[in-house]
């Protein structure tokens, strides 16, 4: 009989460890303020366009190189972050992208020459290409097995949110409102960094165990048990540690060569598709088909929200091929519809 009690209790405390933790929703919500800024930055140059061109005297040129100078600054964040992440760790990592975000925004907020937008620009372009990066893998590092994807999907959300903030407040508000807009998000992750954990696998991964420990408690609850989850974070390190670092040369090795193909092609496909270009130009590219930049603008939030959540449902029901197909489908649908420019 006591048996059957202790062996109850035991799995009551094992599925609270299993469960959602306020400090892992507190500590996803700081995490995904990321996305929301790297959201916010694709969105900006839409609304911000007309306002920007005529107060600054920039030609076209000169903002169709403000607008697109966002992914250089990206690639090289992007190509960074992995070592930067792994040398700071993850919260450090998160509070240096906003830095740069923030200083970005700064610059684009009280600049008057092209250049200096520019520099802006490129600054917001490298930190979120380092929140790119950084946010999905520590809130897969942070939560339990059984909540990780649906947790992970909230990163996206928030980038779609972002951008759909933007695009909706830009209709109604001055760019430079919208650029101090930008800097909020930013302030709140710095400032809820403070009162987040460090990621256990981080930790254990540079050898604190007890830290590592320490941190998974607080993720986990005071009263759960982490006594499996501790021993397969230890032993999935210790493995990690054995084998040999590999290099950027290992991926084209024979049998990687399938994975590399079907990975990099359908980011290259995706990008193709000129995703990014709807969403840096959303609003000129409406007025030249012959519709209204506010209307257009609504339209494009109506569908973006919806479709990401569909989306996240998708990917647990469908798999990653059957959203991706979906999704350059719409995407040729909308170039589709405003195809008969005038341009």
């Amino acid at each position: 009989m006591g048996s059957s009690k202790e062996e109850e209790v035991s799995l009551l405390v094992r599925r609270t460890s299993d469960g959602i933790s306020p400090v892992v929703v507190l500590s996803t919500l700081v995490a995904v303020c990321g996305s929301f800024v790297y959201g916010s930055a694709v969105g900006f140059s839409s609304p911000a366009q007309s306002g920007m061109m005529d107060e600054l005297s920039l030609s076209l040129e000169q903002y169709s190189l403000f607008g697109s100078i966002l992914t250089i600054g990206a690639m090289f964040g992007a190509v960074m972050s992995g070592k930067i992440a792994d040398k700071l760790g993850r919260r450090w990592t998160m509070g240096l992208s906003q830095v740069f975000c923030l200083l970005g925004w700064l610059a684009i907020l009280y600049s008057q020459v092209s250049w200096l937008l520019d520099a802006g620009r490129l600054f917001i372009g490298y930190g979120i290409g380092v929140t790119s990066y950084v946010v999905p893998v520590y809130i897969a590092e942070i939560t339990p097995k059984n909540l990780r994807g649906a947790f992970t999907y909230v990163n996206q959300l928030m980038i779609a949110t972002g951008i759909s903030v933007m695009w909706l407040v830009g209709i109604v508000i001055h760019w430079h409102t919208l650029a101090l807009i930008g800097t909020i998000p930013c302030l709140l992750q710095v400032l809820g960094l403070f009162f987040i954990p460090e990621s256990p696998r981080w930790l254990a991964k540079n050898g604190r165990w007890k830290d590592s420990e320490s941190a998974l408690q607080q993720l986990r609850g005071k009263n759960a048990a982490i006594i499996d989850e501790a021993a397969e974070i230890r032993d999935y390190t210790e493995t990690v540690h054995q084998l040999s670092e590999s290099g950027v040369v290992d991926l084209f090795q024979p049998e990687y060569t399938r994975s590399l193909i079907v990975g990099v092609g359908l980011m290259v496909l995706q990008q193709f598709g000129g995703v990014n270009a709807i969403a840096f130009y959303a609003n000129s590219i409406f007025i030249s088909a012959g519709f209204s930049s506010s209307i257009g603008s609504i339209a494009l939030v109506i569908v973006q929200i919806p479709f990401t959540i569909l989306g996240v449902l998708l990917m647990d029901v469908s798999g990653f091929c059957s959203w991706n197909m979906l999704r350059l489908s719409l995407l040729g649908d909308i170039i589709f519809a405003t195809g008969p420019s005038r341009i």
